[in-house]
């Protein structure tokens, strides 16, 4: 077994899900890694690592008073209302201990902007309930020193297996069209990506904000035709839905904190992890 060189204790919340597991298998070698998983499965309940954690009931401070972590990484998911409050006690612990977060946002805190691609310092604004709850915590993150956090922005993830993978797969099977919006345009990661990079901000001691998407821009039509086709299935059933009639971004792309080149990726990479 590999030797744990990191001194780091780390706090995954949301380690039973697909990001938040992918995050815990690329650390789990190299430091002292905990996770919380809400759906009891084998794997989590035996796992000494692992403990039971349902943030619209639990109280996170006994999590955090019993681990005593050095970092902590959301990546919860579910109600956004208890998520809130459970990241003003995380927020209330870490100004108190020698402790810092990475959260894991999105590129829905731009969703409002619509012309161009967004970069790390630019104002967030967003139109949906989901970009407004990451803004919110986004916002309780910035009124603590910056030495105590990391703010992680992500695209539309994807990977093998993944949950945007096999709700396409579904609705390929239940002969349902898949959904393209031709006038989008976005940037994409992988887990496996997102994994590595998390790692390198851990190891290198990086704060600040990041955007972990492609260097490169693609349509979302054609970003899921590849993939499909990439999949093995040659003629989808697609639905091209059109939200405007002008081209919209939903981009996060890196200009300021830039990772070195072997963690930078391009779409195309994400396609070829999607093959067959």
């Amino acid at each position: 077994m590999k030797e744990k060189t990191g001194k780091e204790r780390i706090l995954i919340l949301g380690a039973s899900g697909f990001l938040g597991n992918a995050i815990y298998k690329e650390l789990c070698g190299y430091f002292k890694t905990f996770g919380t998983y809400f759906t009891p499965k084998n794997e989590f309940v035996k796992n000494k690592q692992f403990t039971h954690y349902n943030h619209t009931e639990d109280d996170i401070f006994e999590i955090l008073n019993w681990i005593k972590p050095t970092i902590v990484i959301s990546a919860l998911r579910g109600d956004f209302n208890t998520q809130v409050l459970a990241h003003q006690h995380l927020v209330e612990y870490i100004a108190n201990h020698n402790c810092k977060v990475l959260f894991l946002s999105s590129a829905n805190v731009f969703d409002a902007y619509s012309k161009f691609p967004s970069y790390e310092f630019d104002k967030t604004y967003s139109n949906s309930v989901y970009g407004h709850f990451k803004i919110k915590i986004e916002n309780m993150l910035l009124k603590l020193p910056k030495q105590k956090w990391a703010i992680i922005r992500l695209p539309m993830v994807f990977g093998p297996s993944s949950p945007r993978v096999e709700e396409l797969l579904t609705s390929i099977r239940n002969n349902e069209p898949v959904e393209v919006f031709p006038n989008l345009v976005m940037n994409v990661t992988s887990f496996d990506k997102v994994s590595q990079q998390i790692h390198y901000i851990i190891n290198r001691k990086k704060v600040g904000i990041f955007h972990l998407g492609s260097n490169d821009l693609v349509h979302h039509d054609d970003f899921i035709k590849e993939l499909l086709q990439n999949l093995g299935i040659e003629k989808p059933l697609l639905k091209q839905v059109f939200t405007t009639n002008d081209e919209r971004y939903l981009a996060v792309l890196p200009k300021e904190n830039l990772l070195p080149k072997h963690l930078q990726v391009a779409s195309q990479e994400i396609l070829s992890e999607l093959k067959v």
